[in-house]
């Protein structure tokens, strides 16, 4: 049996690939079960993987959860499973950059919303459908859509259900970015190269400062960065040396 979710390494980068795509990588339990093993690993690899790129195998990044899985009555391992899994990504100590073509409709959503940077293809389809079946968020929807993108907005995109594309995701900060859908692969690439070439320290360090004190004002917000600023890291002399 195929593997659900792929994994490959290289140059400090590790490529987390959905591997549905006859089913446009629609999430199933199964998905979320291998989506979490490779998640924890990356989280305890901070030595080895400075930044992760989350991409989707075939046209779509993926479609959202596998309604065909829930009649069947496939369950994940706990009621909160794929919660946990999304808040797991978003929780990773490296830079995580979704990579979207085609699909992200509601689940995919949530999962792209978990990563700290997006790029979007020309193709790129948002959008939140969990009206069109009478379901409600329960992976982060409601809360960091808002964030993404302002709560006025959000709030549209959720009570009609309608399609973002890729130029208008780049507009509204949904995406960082919109490219021609073949140039993705090569601009997630050059994006997380970038990001690999400085300080792993500093990377994982801006993630928790920044994600931090969102939820802070801005007085309190300092001084968490004051009190929890880890300071040099250890590459810090050998950085400078190289500059002198």
């Amino acid at each position: 049996m195929a593997e659900l979710v792929l994994r490959t390494d290289a140059e400090g980068v590790a490529t987390l690939l959905l591997n549905r795509p006859a089913a446009l990588n629609a999430l199933s339990p199964a998905l979320f079960v291998e989506l979490r093993a490779h998640v924890d690993a990356i989280a305890a690899a901070r030595d080895s993987v400075g930044c992760v790129v989350l991409r989707g195998a075939g046209r779509s990044f993926c479609a959202g959860n596998d309604l065909k899985a829930i009649q069947a009555g496939e369950r994940a391992p706990s009621p909160t499973f794929q919660a946990e899994t999304v808040s797991a990504l978003a929780g990773l100590p490296q830079p995580v950059i979704a990579g979207v073509q085609g699909h992200c409709y509601t689940g995919g959503l949530e999962l792209a919303l978990a990563c700290d940077l997006l790029v979007a293809a020309d193709s790129a389809k948002f959008a939140d459908t969990h009206g069109k079946w009478a379901m409600t968020p329960l992976w982060g929807m409601s809360q960091r859509l808002p964030r993404r993108v302002g709560p006025l907005l959000a709030k549209e995109i959720m009570f009609t259900g309608r399609v973002v594309d890729g130029a208008e995701a780049a507009r509204i900060g949904l995406a960082n970015r919109c490219v021609p859908e073949a140039s993705l692969a090569e601009a997630t690439t050059e994006l997380a190269a970038a990001i690999v070439a400085n300080s792993w320290h500093t990377l994982c360090a801006d993630k928790m400062l920044v994600d931090g004190g969102q939820d802070l004002g801005l007085t309190e917000a300092l001084r968490y960065e004051q009190e929890h600023s880890p300071g040099r890291g250890p590459d810090s002399a050998a950085r400078v040396e190289r500059f002198g």
